[in-house]
């Protein structure tokens, strides 16, 4: 896996998104990968450059943490987390019936 996935492309739309400005790129990169890899965690790994889906969840992760919400996030996107995870939960399985 990139170990750099939070690249500077990632960054500037956060911060378009979120209507900041570029004195607080250190701290929204970290926000950022804090929430890519907990999402990961919870999800699957799925790709932020290429899953819309996904990367809408780290920044409105993201989001939350930047506004010191977190603990309202997991319950206000509840159902977004448990369709990426029964999504590639199903996508394993059929993996494995084809192995």
């Amino acid at each position: 896996m990139n170990v750099d996935v939070i690249t500077q492309k990632i960054i500037e739309e956060f911060k378009l998104r979120m209507r900041l400005g570029d004195d607080e790129d250190d701290n929204l990169k970290r926000i950022l990968k804090a929430s890519h890899d907990d999402l990961q965690r919870i999800c699957g790994d799925y790709d932020i450059n290429t899953h819309e889906v996904f990367k809408e969840l780290v920044f409105e992760r993201s989001r939350y943490v930047y506004n010191d919400a977190l603990e309202y996030f997991h319950n206000n996107f509840l159902t977004q987390l448990n369709n990426l995870n029964i999504a590639k939960a199903l996508e394993s399985s059929e993996v494995d019936e084809t192995v």
